[in-house]
């Protein structure tokens, strides 16, 4: 779940009520820019193609982006967008028969035959508590056995964790609701003192708040507060638009998300009992709500040769969307399906901006992972957004697995195909970090730009977002940069070579969910510091390659 994006306009008001808080913001494009030459701490792309980059030749490299979707008919990204070749588009036949009928873009494992799509999920937590509850609401621990004792245990944290934030929800809903009206005649005030004018930086000068109603000035407020938090908006209608979607993501917080009645399954139609099971969902990849999916990909690979909107950071490169993400947590079924899909299909490089506390089949995500590895694909997972140690707490998926071993102790092992994610900010100094972010000194490896990143969006818009979901896809574009452009290397020397050549971050920083705890970067992650392009592809060009590379038959 991405949730950075939620509760912007909300907590803005919130703040708004305090003061017009007006806050640094970073250009447009920030996150390619170079250090030294522009001033923000990109990860230099843009100088590698204007240098080291140009005249040389690359390869087509196929990047999966496993999330909510995607626009696949955006004008920056239906250039680049992966083409099933081997599938007749609309003949409901598996022609290439990869157990995938139509499948010409990707694939949707949260759909049915029949063209439905799950837009509303549960959290994992809340399925465990489901999982457990018609077993142990009744039980007496004292007459279990000791295996059902440690269930019956774990039974009860579910319970707590999603009763408790079930109320939460409710309360949150409750709230939004209560404020909803006012926020939304505050906007509507504001937008009709200007009569009509765009809501430009230029205008907005002009604007003396004195001369407004008080409504109106509260208006203006929220306004400015959300324009500071990055989201590139230029109406009031835009803004009253997101701030109903997040009355829909509270509401489905409340009735769907901590609802151990509510199955998105029964949409599906699959066994999920067998979390093997093949050929589930649908072949619509744009869905119900593709926007976070949309924002990975344009990240990755938006079209650098038009003149349009942005450009990703991967030059020659195709997107392959598959979608397992709703309004709730993935499963371990869909995820493991899907990075099945993308290994099978020609993916280079999976993306995979999602995350949970909890796991309900991390065997069979583990086996695929293990797949991917011996495959030769890069996975590249962002760390998280609630600003804790992933060292310290469970973060699903993640790249170790267990090894039995005979007669002896198992053993916890580590992929070496996996790049975990945190997201860094425009700013220097000790606001380096992005105050959201997951870090760890052992399970985070590199940081990247994960604040105020401009991208694609549904129906040919663009917005500004941030999260580690962000951070992710800058990382696998620049993966896919090394792989297109040194085909020879291994998904294991791309990810040698991409935290060897991090840039390190000197001195102590504000650590992460805090306010103001200082702590040397170098202890939030394995690198000490930012990916940094320029310096991965001169690596690159000093490292010899291990992957064979078959030649062309005759």
């Amino acid at each position: 779940m991405n949730l950075t994006r939620i509760s912007i306009i909300f907590y803005t008001f919130m703040l708004s009520i305090v003061s017009i808080n007006a806050q640094n913001s970073a250009p447009q494009g920030w996150w390619r820019m170079d250090a030294k030459m522009d001033k923000y701490n990109g990860v230099s792309i843009e100088k590698a193609y204007d240098t080291i980059l140009k005249g040389k030749a690359s390869q087509t490299v196929v990047v999966a982006v496993i999330d909510s979707g995607v626009d696949a008919k955006h004008e920056d990204l239906k250039n680049v967008m992966w083409v099933n070749k081997g599938e007749i588009a609309g003949n409901g036949i598996d022609d290439d028969k990869n157990g995938y009928i139509d499948d010409i873009n990707g694939w949707n494992f949260l759909g049915n035959k029949n063209g439905k799509n799950v837009v509303h999920e549960t959290l994992e937590v809340t399925r465990l508590y489901a999982k457990y509850k018609p077993k142990f609401e009744n039980a007496n621990r004292d007459k279990l056995s000791k295996k059902d004792k440690k269930l019956y245990d774990k039974y009860l944290t579910y319970k707590e964790e999603v009763v408790k934030k079930q109320k939460s929800a409710q309360k949150q809903l409750d709230e939004f609701n209560g404020y909803a009206p006012f926020v939304i005649g505050a906007l509507k005030a504001f937008g009709k003192s200007m009569n009509g004018k765009p809501l430009t930086a230029e205008n907005l000068e002009k604007v003396n708040a004195e001369d407004l109603s008080p409504e109106a000035q509260q208006g203006m407020a929220i306004f400015q507060n959300v324009q500071a938090q990055g989201l590139a908006v230029e109406s009031v209608d835009e803004i009253v638009d997101i701030f109903k979607q997040e009355g829909d993501h509270y509401r489905g917080r409340a009735k769907y998300m901590y609802n151990p009645d509510y199955d998105s399954r029964t949409i599906v139609g699959d066994n999920y009992a067998d979390s093997y099971e093949k050929g589930y969902g649908n072949n619509d990849v744009i869905a119900s709500d593709p926007m976070h999916g949309t924002h990975v990909a344009g990240i990755i690979g938006a079209d650098r040769k038009n003149d349009l909107g942005i450009k990703g950071v991967a030059n020659n490169v195709q997107i392959m969307a598959i979608r397992i993400l709703a309004d709730g947590d993935e499963r371990d079924k869909d995820v493991a399906n899907a990075i099945i899909y993308a290994v099978d299909n020609g993916a280079s490089v999976i993306n995979m901006s999602f995350g949970k506390s909890h796991a309900w089949d991390k065997k069979a995500v583990d086996k695929a992972i293990k797949y991917a590895q011996k495959s030769d694909v890069l996975l590249v997972h962002a760390a998280g957004n609630d600003g804790k140690d992933n060292d310290a707490t469970e973060n699903y998926p993640n790249d170790s697995y267990v090894k039995k071993r005979f007669l002896r102790k198992n053993k916890v092992k580590y992929v070496k195909n996996w790049i975990e994610v945190g997201a860094a900010s425009w700013e220097k100094g000790e606001k380096i970090a992005a105050p959201f972010s997951n870090y760890g000194a052992d399970k985070v490896d590199v940081f990247a730009p994960g604040m105020q990143i401009y991208s694609t969006t549904p129906d040919g818009t663009y917005q500004n977002q941030q999260g580690t979901s962000m951070a992710s896809p800058v990382v696998a574009g620049v993966a896919a940069v090394l792989r297109s452009y040194y085909p020879t290397l291994t998904a294991e020397q791309v990810k040698d070579i991409i935290m060897k050549s991090a840039v390190p971050v000197e001195g102590m920083v504000i650590k992460p969910g805090t306010d103001d705890e200082k702590v040397p970067f170098k202890n939030l992650g394995q690198s000490g510091g930012l990916i940094n392009a320029y310096e991965a592809l001169q690596l690159a060009a000093k490292t010899k390659g291990k992957k064979k590379i078959s030649s062309p038959k005759a």
